[in-house]
């Protein structure tokens, strides 16, 4: 092989290896930021901000580093899911949560729906 097609190969290896460690840092840096929210997120907290993260990306990419932030000066100790809920409803966005009203009924947790559905079979 010619020193220029050796060069050649040598700045491709070198630009894969840029990208892969690129993409190491960004899994970690990922991963270091949910910890941090983990720590903060009580009760229901995750499942609000899944939902808000698929209906309003944008937003809740900016709301994630600004909580990151918040977390880790110490300025925030705690978010239940009812106060990430309010504070989103406040901003004006509407986030949608998928409910469930289930009971006990004879030792089995049944939805509402199933009821329903057996008393308009029976009668």
């Amino acid at each position: 092989m010619s020193d220029p097609e050796l060069k050649a190969i040598r700045r491709n290896k070198l630009r894969e290896l840029q990208k892969r460690l690129v993409a190491e840092r960004k899994k970690t840096e990922q991963a270091s930021a949910d910890e941090l929210l983990d720590k903060i997120f009580v009760r229901r907290a995750w499942e609000v901000f899944n939902a808000a993260s698929c209906q309003h990306p944008k937003v809740m990419r900016e709301l994630k580093l600004t909580l990151i932030h918040l977390a880790s000066s110490g300025r925030i100790k705690k978010v239940t899911g009812e106060q990430l809920y309010l504070f989103l409803r406040n901003l004006g966005l509407k986030v949608r949560l998928d409910t469930k009203i289930r009971f006990t009924e004879n030792g089995r947790l049944r939805s509402i729906s199933e009821k329903i559905r057996e008393d308009l079979s029976k009668g």
